[in-house]
């Protein structure tokens, strides 16, 4: 292949990255709306209410009847639902937790609105959001550094560091020096989400050691093509589908399941958990991360291994003594 030819297959297939870039960040904001969101329903009308949301969406909800407000509200403060239509005593009063999805929250709001005929529904935000940053624009905005801050270590790692060792260690100061200096920005400083600083420190240590360790891993044992891969699948795939500013359930499914299966949504859930919830609800994103970082060191442990076999020498066969 020329270098003209070359060139202008480079150029291409850059006009096809675009074009993923497009529809993978545009489609799922185009397509946001509630798909088996888990709500309940409390109060004396609970069952007709229930029977209003089903009719006017059979899919939109996943909708569990509670005994009254308190249950709901520890359901919420468990992580297990995102709010709650109380009825009793005139109109349906909404309960929201915006620290789970200011999206959500604002969508239950506007349904108890319809639902009540009046503008002004009573609304109790029962585990709310950082009061500098209500609508989650902050916490939204946090993912795609992480994402990327991992792909800059992991190619630095991959061309500048030659022996395994060497690049887990790297691995492991990118994961601890980034975890610290990047809770000090969006926890101390911009106060963008609450908490123990040292668990979120380590929350985001892990999730960028994560997404560090399966590029590196990738490139030990494929090349340098696992490179574009790794940092594809987590910038292309896991990026916008981590539902960081949204709700897994507001997605596209399956894309939404998808995107929690992946270091990026898997790393927003557990800072949403470790920060507001008190870490309910954080086993899953949690084996999430593990898996993908074991997996990214198993596989940079399989492409040191290679290497070293593949320099070993062969050994020469002896002389073969001739009769005179």
């Amino acid at each position: 292949m020329t270098i003209t030819r070359r060139a202008v297959a480079l150029g291409l297939a850059a006009t096809a990255i675009q074009a993923l870039m497009l529809i993978a960040f545009a489609w799922p904001a185009v397509n946001i709306g509630p798909r088996d969101l888990p709500i309940a329903v409390a109060g004396p009308a609970s069952a007709q209410v229930a029977q209003q949301l089903r009719q006017r969406d059979p899919d939109a909800f996943e909708i569990t009847t509670v005994a009254d407000a308190e249950q709901a509200r520890n359901a919420m403060a468990d992580n297990e639902i995102y709010g709650a239509i109380v009825t009793g005593n005139g109109a349906p009063q909404v309960l929201v937790a915006s620290a789970a999805s200011p999206a959500v929250a604002q969508q239950l709001t506007a349904v108890a609105q319809q639902l009540s005929g009046i503008p002004a529904a009573s609304v109790e935000d029962v585990v709310a959001i950082d009061p500098d940053d209500q609508r989650g624009a902050g916490f939204g905005s946090m993912v795609l550094p992480l994402v990327m801050s991992g792909m800059a270590a992991a190619i630095l790692l991959t061309l500048l560091v030659p022996t395994f060792g060497a690049r887990l260690a790297g691995l492991a100061a990118f994961g601890i020096a980034g975890g610290l200096l990047s809770t000090l920005i969006f926890h101390t400083w911009l106060s963008i989400l609450p908490g123990s600083y040292l668990e979120l420190a380590a929350t985001a240590g892990l999730s960028s050691f994560t997404v560090a360790a399966v590029i590196v891993g990738l490139a030990a044992a494929i090349g340098r093509p696992g490179i574009g891969i790794g940092a594809l699948t987590m910038l292309l795939v896991g990026n916008p589908f981590s539902a960081a500013t949204s709700a897994p359930e507001l997605l596209p499914q399956p894309w939404g399941a998808l995107g929690q299966l992946l270091p990026p949504g898997a790393a927003a859930s557990l800072l949403r958990s470790v920060a507001y919830f008190d870490a309910a609800g954080a086993l899953a994103p949690f084996l999430v991360l593990l898996a993908w970082a074991a997996g990214g060191v198993a596989l940079l442990g399989l492409g040191a291994l290679r290497s070293r076999q593949s320099t070993i020498p062969t050994a020469s066969p002896e002389p073969v003594a001739v009769p005179a």
